[in-house]
């Protein structure tokens, strides 16, 4: 609908409307919590209501800001897999901070709500999001360098241990974590200093998604595999933002969760080497499916 503005214009205006989005759902949601804490059973369950779906008025506001700045074409593949009934680990490429808006308006509805492991510490180093994730059960992890381990041997294992207690609600409500494995955005220039043997991605980091599935066993059920791909030379934020990203394509794939993928990442050797190769076999999958998938851009 603004598509007549200048693209930088838009840009701008689009990076205004997200962070007061981002900005006004937290305050609504204290007010909600702080209620919440008033001994009258009838206003504890609407408030509970309200929580959880808070979540989704912040989707609906950037599905309207999408909708006023975007003429994006959306060819989403595998939707018809999901359940919002389920339990889900999801795993993800990563090349712009805008994947982050896709998934959840991609997955909008179709699976529990997304929700990211954070660190403990920035519970007090982002209070304003870190807290209003904590009101919404986000799982919070607290890990232990090596360094410190080796300093104070008594904290090996009391990681997995911490996380799995604030994993413990994921086991009576449908859930889906979501995790990057590249750990960062894909650029050339960090394509080329990690020697990636992948086209289109980085190397996996493998550790975190075993931490993951470790300390939530028996809360997961499933792997939700998403890659996504934008068809634009340049996938950036910005180009996001200006809506110049005329179609994105997003591939889902649904794998179990086997017992083989469960296992101690740190200490077993013979795990992490097993492990790491499951991950690498997947991210050449999706690789080739990358690949595929641009070369259906070039064709057309």
């Amino acid at each position: 609908m603004l598509s007549f503005l200048p693209a930088p214009l838009i840009g701008i205006l689009s990076i205004i409307l997200y962070t007061l989005n981002l900005f006004f759902w937290p305050w609504i949601l204290y007010i909600v919590a702080f209620l919440n804490y008033i001994p009258i059973k009838p206003l504890q369950q609407w408030c509970d209501k309200i929580i959880h779906t808070l979540p989704y008025l912040w989707q609906d506001c950037n599905d309207v800001f999408q909708t006023l700045t975007m003429k994006t074409q959306w060819d989403i593949r595998g939707l018809e897999q999901l359940r919002m009934d389920e339990w889900y680990l999801m795993l993800s490429n990563h090349q712009s901070w805008a994947d982050i808006l896709v998934l959840e308006k991609v997955f909008k509805r179709k699976i529990p709500i997304l929700k990211f492991f954070m660190k403990k510490q920035l519970l007090w180093t982002l209070p304003l999001a870190s807290w209003a994730c904590w009101l919404m059960d986000f799982p919070f992890m607290e890990r232990y360098s090596k360094e410190k381990i080796a300093k104070h041997p008594e904290l090996k294992g009391k990681d997995l241990e911490t996380t799995k207690r604030s994993c413990e609600k994921f086991k009576s409500m449908p859930s889906t974590v979501i995790t990057f494995p590249e750990g960062t955005r894909f650029t050339p220039a960090k394509h080329q200093h990690q020697e990636s043997p992948y086209q289109y991605l980085l190397r996996p980091r493998a550790g975190g998604i075993a931490f993951t599935l470790a300390a939530m066993a028996g809360a997961l059920h499933k792997i939700i595999n998403v890659i996504i791909v934008y068809p634009e030379k340049q996938a950036s934020a910005w180009s996001f933002f200006c809506g110049k990203q005329t179609k994105i394509i997003v591939n889902i794939e649904v794998l179990p969760i086997t017992s083989d993928l469960i296992g101690d990442y740190e200490s077993d050797r013979e795990f992490r080497v097993q492990f790491q190769n499951w991950l690498n076999r997947l991210w050449q999958q999706n690789d080739e499916l990358m690949s595929n998938i641009k070369q259906e851009g070039k064709n057309n």
